[in-house]
């Protein structure tokens, strides 16, 4: 899922690309003569296994067996002694890396070892990993490996599938299952630091979920992953974990990776020769074949009827200028809203702006004493988790409580949601300011006649949406065709988070010039936290099973084409026209966030201006979505 890249000397920071950025792991490009001659004459896997693994295989199936939250193992001293050590120096000093990164991963990825000829030149400056390889598929290991996952002899083929892979600071893997295609047994070497142990703290652990029932509206039931892992496993030299490939059960993820030291692995997979049964149930089919407005958030409802003929049913009047706010509707949103928004002026400049754009950021929205309320309660609450600011998640449940409800599955989603008591004007917190925000004021008529004035897309007919926090190195939304709607939407997102809201510009070098730090941060993507606006792929839809390769093409990154992304700002809210062949995630938060990204995102319905622009008095022009490619300083209007 594609950003645009970005030349970082000339250019102000931006998401990080999704497109293939290659740079070299070292500055080495020769590799050493002597161990190229070391090459053994036989046997060209001989030492890589130890020994004492291969004579273990019993032992590690009754371990397999009673496995939870589903059947994986883990075997440590993989290799003998040394020979790990020369595998590592050969990645390390030989081979380049390019930056991967969707809305399901970030990551570097190294060596595809599925595609290195024995005989290249690069292959010959690696023996070490050669024989590692060779070893691996071997017919012995293989056999080791059907007994140790508690398969039948004979079930895995030869098929070579692995790469060396890299996670630095900020990388991560979210929730999925593997399935895809033929894959078997999916394993995992890890090649860090071996003279410094890697602990809890640096991240990057191995993370298992347990599969939970849920019922579907047709009455049946599936399997989806609980929105918290239940059991991680530290990814220590020198180990390899394991489990059989399972649609619906065999749930993991990557945590963050929160120290500088880099967590180099070797991740691969052994092949069956026919795909698993239910393989319709795989993650990435699942997030291809649901209907759309499966995942939505429900029924619309509609906007609180006021009497007929009032002088608010009579302020805007189709085709009659000035197109202006009734004084009753002004003074009620000015308790809240900044009164530069609700001028005529100010009305007419995003009006243009978002009929020219599909899509309007407006800064500092809300008026200077709701602002200050909220950034304090959402300050207070950060500042007590001790969340963000590169401090260490650990803490899956860090702010779950009787008033924020984590919601999952982690396969598509994981982020808290508000479902406590609104404020009532004393000292509130910060779920019950916004939600106050949003009953109050986003939900109300004055302000469905607000949002008629500045989109062009008549009176919204309902309403629908949440208050949802996400936490620093914990939480995201995935995009996924469960999240498309029937009809056209528009998204309103009022965002808060650290930093000053304003409109970010750069020097010469690429430097902020205004905004503080935290601006910075959220406007780099680095941190994560924006909202991306992606195309659907016109294949996908209800019912559809990807096959193998259209799956596996779900890794690929510049499959889909982005059409906007708008960074987390402090009391900004973003205006887009959704159409329904559109998609949208929040990307996942990194630890380096400086703070937990609050939001209130609710949907409005709206005519579909393609149908019924001339049936109903309360459209205005007609809107076309198809031209919603922007960028968000493009989009932005600079109160």
């Amino acid at each position: 899922m594609s950003t645009s890249s970005k030349d970082a000397e000339k250019q102000p920071p931006m998401k990080r690309s999704r497109n293939d950025v290659v740079t070299a792991c070292t500055a080495t490009e020769n590799g050493d003569d002597s161990q190229q001659k070391k090459m053994p004459s036989s046997d060209p896997s001989a030492g890589a296994i130890s020994p004492s693994v291969l004579s273990s295989a019993e032992t590690l199936q009754k371990a397999y067996r009673t496995a939870m939250p589903y059947r994986h193992g883990l075997i440590s001293n993989l290799c003998a002694d040394g020979f790990l050590e020369k595998v590592l120096d050969e990645v390390k000093n030989n081979s380049k890396v390019t930056f991967k990164e969707s809305d399901l991963f970030r990551f570097y990825q190294s060596i595809d070892l599925a595609n290195l000829d024995a005989g290249t030149e690069l292959a010959k400056r690696m023996p070490f990993l050669i024989r590692l390889r060779t070893a691996l598929y071997s017919s012995e290991f293989r056999s080791f490996v059907e007994k140790a996952a508690d398969l039948q002899p004979g079930t895995l083929t030869d098929q070579v599938d692995c790469a060396a892979n890299c996670h630095t600071r900020g990388c991560h893997l979210l929730c999925h299952d593997d399935v895809i295609g033929t894959r078997k047994v999916s394993y995992i070497i890890y090649l860090t630091d071996p003279d410094c142990s890697w602990t809890d703290d640096d991240g990057g652990r191995l993370e298992l979920y347990e599969s939970l029932e849920l019922k579907k509206d047709d009455g049946n039931t599936t399997l989806v992953p609980a929105p918290f892992p239940v059991k991680t496993i530290l990814p220590a030299f020198n180990s390899l974990a394991y489990f059989v490939v399972t649609p619906g059960v065999s749930f993991h993820s990557v945590q963050e990776v929160f120290c500088d030291r880099p967590r180099l692995s070797i991740q691969g997979w052994y092949h069956a020769r026919e795909p698993p049964d239910q393989i319709e149930n795989a993650t990435l089919n699942r997030l291809k074949s649901t209907g759309a407005g499966e995942d939505t958030e429900g029924s619309f409802i509609p906007f609180q009827k006021t009497g007929e003929n009032t002088e608010v049913e009579k302020a805007v009047v189709e085709g009659c200028e000035p197109l202006v706010l009734s004084a009753e509707d002004e003074t009620f949103l000015a308790k809240y809203i900044d009164a530069t928004y609700l001028t005529e002026k100010s009305i007419k400049e995003i009006g243009k702006c978002f009929e020219e754009q599909s899509s309007v950021q407006l800064r500092h929205f809300l008026n200077e004493e709701w602002e200050r309320k909220m950034k304090k309660a959402s300050k207070d609450e950060d500042e007590a988790l001790g969340l963000g600011k590169d401090n260490i998640s650990l803490n899956y449940n860090a702010g779950v409580s009787n008033d924020w409800k984590a919601v999952g599955p982690a396969h598509k989603q994981r982020f808290l949601e508000y479902d406590g008591k609104e404020y009532t004007g004393q000292d509130g917190s910060a779920g019950g300011l916004m939600l106050h925000v949003k009953r109050a004021v986003l939900e109300s008529p004055a302000f469905g006649r607000w949002l008629k004035l500045v989109s062009s897309l008549g009176m919204p007919l309902g309403y629908r949406g949440r208050v949802r926090r996400f936490r620093p190195g914990l939480d995201y939304t995935v995009a996924h065709y469960g999240i498309l709607t029937q009809k056209p939407v528009l998204d309103a997102t009022l965002c808060f988070a650290a930093g000053s809201g304003k409109q970010l510009t750069y020097d010469e070098v690429g430097d902020a010039v205004d905004g503080d730090e935290a601006d910075a941060v959220w406007d780099s993507g680095d941190a994560g936290g924006f909202e991306c606006y992606i195309a659907a792929d016109e294949e996908g839809g209800e019912g559809t099973v990807k096959s193998t390769a259209a799956a596996a093409d779900e890794y690929n990154e510049d499959d889909d084409t982005e059409l906007l992304s708008v960074s987390a700002s402090n009391n900004t809210l973003s205006l887009v026209y959704r159409d329904p062949g559109t998609m949208r995630f929040v990307k996942y938060v990194g630890s380096s966030a400086p703070s937990s990204r609050w939001d209130i995102s609710l949907e409005y319905e709206v005519h579909d201006t393609h149908v019924d622009a001339t049936d109903d008095e309360d459209d205005l022009d007609n809107h076309d979505s198809k031209n919603a490619s922007t960028s968000k300083d493009d989009a932005d209007v600079g109160f």
